[in-house]
């Protein structure tokens, strides 16, 4: 019996050993070409006195709005990625709550005469608009990303970075408010979408039009398009809404409509209104109403209850992604690459996950 023992236990510690030696097979220790990975992944010699030539990278981040909160983890992603690679990030914006291309702009062609600048991260919500900033920095031997709005028209635009979320991620939006129409039994009314090209951000109009066509496509599916009347306005980019004053437009809008069961807005002018027009109303908790982004005023009303659902572009990944690209451009040469950072349905339920380290 003590043999068998022994023999038992002796080929379970050979199979032990076996089992370890087998877990190591497979190692890569140097790569194809000769070259040793340690070594290949340490940062070049001259990274650090890139353009400015003082020793460390330094980064501006330049939005078109700072004051309403949208933004702060875009901050918050770039600093990390600075932290990562040991560079200076500058954050800097408009000071305004709402969107406001011509102080960002005054605001980049101060920066990109900075001497110290080493790359240039930016918005570009109004479309044309920047092609002259580019050309100072390209001068200038300063790389350039842009991030969150998308400007399809922009100087040498397949050599440019971008990070953002393509605007027919709203469709998730249109998606959800076909399910909850669905979900409260509600069978018939109108759907509005209220905002304004006079903003000219092209990728507001996007989203508006994506979201319209996936309620469309949702309630044909279900077999009940005849019964509702869904209104983008003629375009179907949004109802002309007066963005000056989106509460009282989003007000007189379902009053003079009289049947809105449902509602979306595109951007952070308008999801607002839309909830505080819904609280004005009466209409908390009986119409399905959807918009964009996850500032403070966003949150508050998915708390209450006033939007039922609103989309988070994960903004954290606009300011974190375009860092890292900058420095691999210059670190590694590496061209530039494009991130879709999709987006993220956040509801009543959900919203109590964002916060500082979980904005979406």
């Amino acid at each position: 019996m003590r043999c068998i023992f022994l023999l038992v236990a002796c080929a379970a510690a050979l199979s032990l050993g076996v089992s370890h030696a087998f877990a190591q097979s497979g190692g890569v220790e140097k790569a194809v070409g000769g070259y040793n990975f340690d070594e290949a992944a340490k940062e070049a010699p001259g990274t650090k006195n890139f353009h400015s030539a003082d020793g460390h990278l330094t980064f501006a981040v330049v939005t078109h709005t700072a004051g309403n909160g949208f933004f702060d983890p875009v901050y918050v992603g770039a600093t990390v990625a600075g932290n990562l690679i040991g560079a200076k990030i500058l954050l800097l914006g408009s000071e305004s709550p709402t969107d406001d291309p011509a102080r960002e702009i005054e605001i980049l062609n101060q920066i990109v005469q900075d001497p110290t600048i080493d790359g240039l991260i930016m918005t570009t919500p109004q479309a044309g608009a920047y092609n002259d900033i580019v050309k100072a920095a390209e001068a200038k031997g300063i790389p350039v990303a842009t991030t969150n709005s998308f400007d399809g028209t922009i100087l040498n635009r397949n050599s440019l970075s971008h990070t953002g979320q393509d605007a027919s991620a709203a469709a998730i939006a249109g998606e959800a408010l076909v399910k909850c129409l669905v979900e409260k039994g509600i069978e018939k009314g109108s759907i509005v979408l209220p905002s304004s090209t006079a903003m000219g951000n092209i990728e507001v109009n996007n989203r508006v039009t994506s979201a319209f066509n996936a309620i469309v496509k949702g309630l044909k599916d279900a077999g009940k398009l005849e019964s509702f009347k869904v209104d983008a306005g003629p375009e179907n980019t949004g109802i002309d809404t007066n963005p000056n004053d989106p509460v009282n437009g989003i007000v007189t809008l379902f009053e003079s409509r009289g049947d809105v069961v449902g509602a979306f807005a595109g951007n952070n002018v308008f999801t607002p209104a839309l909830a505080k027009a819904v609280a004005q109303t009466g209409m908390t908790g009986k119409i399905c109403a959807y918009g964009f982004d996850l500032g403070p005023a966003q949150q508050e009303a998915l708390k209450g209850g006033d939007l039922t659902g609103a989309l988070g572009q994960q903004p954290f990944l606009q300011g974190f992604w375009p860092v890292m690209q900058l420095y691999l451009q210059i670190d590694r040469g590496i061209a530039a690459a494009n991130l879709d950072t999709r987006a993220q349905l956040v509801t009543q339920e959900t919203v109590g996950n964002v916060g500082k380290r979980f904005e979406n």
